[in-house]
């Protein structure tokens, strides 16, 4: 089955193009080193939560945005592989500045265990 790299971070609103185009940079490396494909989602309806929530974890602030994001790889050793490279790759760097603050980003591997399409 499948494996999934996923994020959550906090966005600035004013910087959601800058978040747009630097997501739009990254996937060719991405697919490069084998990932399958790759998500982004501006969050409209994150609602905040009282003993734990999306906002919460990435501890939104006022202005900014829920970021949900995956890219999904044929298998974890890919992944882990693409990985790999963020210091060795010149690419990765040639990338910039994040447009958020990665302190506050969320991240994990997932392995697929049900898998059901339309």
């Amino acid at each position: 089955m499948t494996y999934v790299s996923g994020t959550i971070a906090a966005v600035a609103e004013d910087k959601k193009d800058a978040y747009i185009a630097f997501a739009r940079k990254t996937w060719p490396l991405f697919r490069d080193y084998g990932a399958l494909s790759m998500m982004e989602n501006w969050g409209d309806m994150v609602p905040d939560g009282e003993l734990t929530s999306f906002p919460m974890a990435v501890k939104l602030e006022e202005g900014e945005v829920v970021v949900f994001s995956w890219i999904l790889w044929p298998d974890r050793d890919t992944a882990e592989a693409c990985w790999s490279t963020m210091d060795t790759d010149e690419r990765w760097a040639e990338m910039g500045e994040m447009p958020f603050d990665g302190k506050r980003m969320i991240y994990g591997g997932f392995q697929t265990v049900l898998e059901e399409r339309a």
